[in-house]
């Protein structure tokens, strides 16, 4: 049995629900057409974390599937969701001092 107790189901959800964030946060950043150098980085930023992500749901999903490799690819998941969480927090950050 896992040491996360079934963090995977709650990682593929909470990813699969960034995705979509992301998705919306860039559409928002395209409509506002801010034109700068900095909503041409947080476009990227949000990409890259979009990838983050979703190899984290895909990850998680493995690690039920699999159970050999559970805790392995948990850990790999649980991993790649704080680091598109960083991602997503520093993008935020950038697009609200920009707005401002």
């Amino acid at each position: 049995m896992s040491q996360f107790s079934n963090l995977s189901s709650h990682i593929l959800q909470a990813s699969a629900q960034m995705v979509g964030v992301c998705m919306v946060i860039i559409s928002i950043v395209r409509l506002l057409h801010l034109g700068n150098t900095a909503s041409h980085i947080v476009d990227r930023i949000l990409g890259i974390d979009n990838i983050v992500f979703l190899l984290s749901a895909i990850l998680s999903y493995a690690s039920m599937r699999y159970t050999r490799l559970t805790d392995i690819l948990e850990g790999l998941a649980d991993t790649l969701f704080m680091m598109g969480l960083i991602f997503m927090t520093l993008a935020s950050v950038l697009l609200s001092f920009e707005i401002l």
